[in-house]
């Protein structure tokens, strides 16, 4: 299993475990996201640097509302397991060809999309989900501490 498929598991199995109050609550800190906004921007990333970019699909994406997306995280769950199959798609594409489409929107980065290697694409997707899976780890440690201690409602 590749690492970015490890990350999206892991992603997978947090979303999995909460109920979709716990996956929609917003930790009371400055600039935080609810676990759901953080799956659903790994889901959008992945889509637009692998799917968009790398294979040329051309997948919808708004990434200034994925930090502001609710739902039911099983569903999510559901989008990100259906991900994990078609990202090693992906990657054998950029490892083979390279960008198929370079003019792809959807990133803060659109420079950096018209320019870089498939290599560094892939790679930023590794880090990208290593850092977010960070920040849902701490995320969901922070709102189930608060569930259990009473001194904190």
């Amino acid at each position: 299993m590749s690492i970015a498929q490890e990350s999206l598991t892991a992603i997978e199995d947090i979303l999995a475990d909460m109920s979709s109050e716990q996956a929609n609550r917003v930790p009371d800190l400055p600039g935080a996201n609810s676990p759901y906004a953080i799956g659903t921007h790994c889901l959008g990333m992945v889509e637009y640097w692998g799917g968009s970019v790398i294979a040329g699909l051309r997948i919808p994406r708004d990434r200034d509302g994925e930090f502001h997306a609710t739902g039911d995280p099983q569903v999510l769950c559901e989008n990100i397991a259906r991900l994990r199959q078609r990202f090693a798609e992906w990657a054998a594409i950029g490892v083979r060809e390279g960008a198929r489409d370079r003019s792809a929107v959807g990133t803060a980065r659109s420079e950096t999309a018209r320019t870089a290697s498939a290599t560094w694409m892939l790679l930023h997707v590794l880090r990208e989900l290593s850092q977010h899976l960070g920040q849902l780890e701490i995320t969901r440690d922070i709102l189930t501490h608060n569930e259990h201690d009473p001194a904190s409602t």
